[in-house]
């Protein structure tokens, strides 16, 4: 692994208002470490407690020393993974493999792998809803899209709930028994209750469009929706949009600091970050753009550090196909086609 690459300091400005407390244009230092390795990412997560961030590659997930960027260890066989998350006071891991429709149970101290859970097809999302001591996944599967609940300290599936759209992204629960579910295709967030396991509302979202990444505020009671060029705030006791933030494209996740009411928005498209100040529950203010790497679309934000995490591969040029040979599978649809050789690894940190 080669040390620290880059640093810089991002500064966008933003509006300046005369009231104490709102948004202010802030100063943020990005540094990015190349960690080497193999395969593509979806998700990065990182663990509080201890300030390791967990990075998806494709067929094994890594484990970064967030404040280093120095690599700590590898779960391998994770065919396909998406995302990763912590049941605390389990003491236990769960990582999602679309590759092989399993969920891997492993141990957060050792990283031993304990147990492999077979969900079934679509597995993306994870999150830990942690006043339920819940696993929650969201699952892309046909013909509905699905959220599955797993016994963090057994890995047993203890419900399957049907979503209303095939497309199923982050979720959020409120502490209060809702989860709340964003779905891409119909630009919505539906409404779970965990005592029923029963989705009890639907939430029309606009102006967002594909909303993906989400996160839940407990002292303003608001949802944060990362959606395409325009995200949304939502009440979480009337579902109704409350303020509306441009961003960027290509969003795939939303990292939310709570102490420092600050949100962070992943542009994947541009290239950077779009930090927006919360200045009250339905007012916000974007108070910088971070540049951090095309590509990098998914975030993660420690409560305890303050740190913003993001991971994106550098790939050099696809290799040209062999004349007259047919065109690559993926083409012309939504997959990607061939991809060029990794050149690096980029951990990216955004600190302030």
């Amino acid at each position: 692994m080669t040390g620290r690459l880059l640093t810089a300091l991002a500064v966008l400005s933003a509006a300046s208002l005369a009231a104490p407390g709102v948004g202010r244009a802030q100063t943020f230092k990005v540094e990015k470490f190349d960690i080497k390795g193999e395969g593509g990412t979806d998700y990065v997560a990182v663990e509080a407690a201890t300030g390791r961030v967990f990075v998806s590659r494709a067929t094994h997930m890594m484990v970064i020393d967030g404040a280093t960027g120095k690599v700590l260890g590898d779960i391998p066989n994770t065919p396909g993974v998406h995302g990763a998350g912590f049941a605390t006071r389990a003491g236990h891991g769960f990582t999602t493999n679309g590759g092989d429709q399993t969920v891997t149970m492993f141990d957060l101290k050792t990283l031993a792998v304990l147990r492999q859970i077979k969900v079934g097809p679509g597995l993306d999302g994870i999150m830990y809803d942690e006043p339920d001591d819940k696993i929650i996944l969201t699952n892309h599967s046909r013909p509905i899209g699905t959220l599955t609940a797993i016994d963090p300290k057994t890995g047993d599936i203890v419900a399957t709930v049907e979503l209303e759209d095939t497309s199923p992204e982050g979720a959020a629960a409120d502490g209060q028994g809702h989860i709340f579910v964003n779905n891409e295709s119909k630009h919505t967030i539906q409404v779970i209750d965990v005592k029923t396991w029963k989705a009890t509302a639907s939430w029309p979202l606009a102006p967002c469009e594909g909303p993906t990444g989400i996160a839940y505020d407990k002292a303003s009671n608001r949802i944060f929706s990362g959606c395409n060029k325009t995200s949304v705030v939502v009440d979480a006791s009337t579902g109704k949009v409350v303020a509306s933030i441009t961003n960027g494209t290509r969003v795939d996740a939303l990292g939310w600091d709570p102490s420092k009411k600050l949100l962070y928005i992943p542009n994947g498209g541009e290239g950077n970050v779009t930090v927006v100040h919360q200045d009250s529950p339905d007012k916000y203010t974007v108070v910088a753009t971070v540049a951090t790497f095309a590509g990098a679309k998914t975030i993660a934000v420690d409560p305890v550090t303050h740190n913003a995490y993001l991971f994106q591969p550098e790939r050099g040029p696809a290799p040209a196909p062999p004349a007259g040979a047919a065109p690559p599978a993926g083409q012309g649809g939504r997959g990607r086609g061939p991809q060029g050789p990794i050149l690096a690894a980029w951990f990216i940190v955004i600190k302030q």
